[in-house]
């Protein structure tokens, strides 16, 4: 099935992209979260039916934190093998910026290994590209060293950003990228300023922008996360959720085309014991 898709730099990605968060052990929500995750995720296999689940309906790519996970590239191969298609990988690396000769070297190498796995986006840490923006100047410091390893590497560059300041001084400054990664969700969660600016800036972004955990790492459901951000967003620009296993991926990927479509979702209600009509939305006659 196809997904509806978008143009980043020259190559078609779908709208929605899969998380890795809930497959690598960062839930947001806690400690008990985490181990759960690690305990069913314990290696590439659970891993990749998620993966099979998003490529059966048109969702052939995903974002996630590669060299930090290094269950996920064997996750991706068995997915792809399994399924006949390719994943079109978009690595976050986590890059030494320190300034000076011995740390560019290990985030060049850092850069590299995105490229030996497969990656065709490569997107530098918000945590890494963070440590270099500055406000007085309104610029990212010595960006375009790190941008200019990952086009030598043969990839496309991106960055990942939780400041909106990344996304707005990489446009001012016309640094060589094409898209970027955005918090954005109807609850503000890890925000740093309010939904309504943030919302500004990814409507003035040049490039397309990714935005990430849309449903507030489980905050509130997939129904209300993917209707707030689809509606709000530009047709340009990708939401990117995580989930925990194959069934969640299919339901992620009906609420999304739902709320692209804006039509109701084709789903089941959710379990109750005693469901009332009110609850199912209808009336038997």
């Amino acid at each position: 099935m196809d997904f509806p898709r978008t143009m980043v730099g020259g190559v078609s990605l779908p709208r929605m992209i899969a998380g890795c968060n809930w497959i690598s052990g960062f839930s947001h929500r806690g400690p008990a979260q985490d181990e759960m995750i690690m305990k069913h995720h314990s290696g590439p296999e659970s891993v990749s039916e998620i993966f099979t689940s998003f490529l059966n309906n048109g969702v052939d790519a995903c974002l996630g934190l590669f060299g930090t996970d290094e269950d996920l590239i064997d996750a991706v191969h068995l997915a792809e093998q399994k399924t006949g298609k390719k994943m079109i990988i978009l690595d976050e690396p986590v890059l030494n910026v320190d300034d000076n000769p011995i740390a560019r070297m290990q985030a060049q190498a850092e850069i590299k290994k995105c490229a030996q796995r497969g990656a065709t986006f490569c997107l530098p840490l918000h945590s890494s590209v963070e440590q270099l923006l500055c406000k007085n100047t309104r610029s990212i410091n010595r960006l375009p060293d790190y941008l200019a390893m990952i086009r030598d590497a043969g990839m496309i560059p991106g960055l990942s950003a939780h400041m909106p300041e990344v996304i707005q001084y990489a446009d001012l400054n016309e640094y060589d990228v094409e898209t970027y990664i955005q918090i954005y969700n109807c609850m503000g969660f890890l925000m740093q300023v309010e939904i309504e600016s943030v919302i500004k800036t990814i409507h003035n972004a040049k490039k397309p922008v990714i935005t990430i955990k849309p449903c507030a790492a489980g905050r509130t459901t997939p129904f209300v996360g993917l209707n707030f951000a689809y509606n709000t967003i530009r047709p340009q620009d990708m939401v990117c959720i995580g989930c925990f296993n194959p069934a969640e991926a299919e339901e992620d990927v009906e609420y999304a085309r739902a709320a692209i479509e804006r039509r109701l979702p084709e789903v089941r209600p959710r379990s109750s014991p005693f469901a009332s009509e009110a609850i199912l939305g209808i009336v038997d006659r």
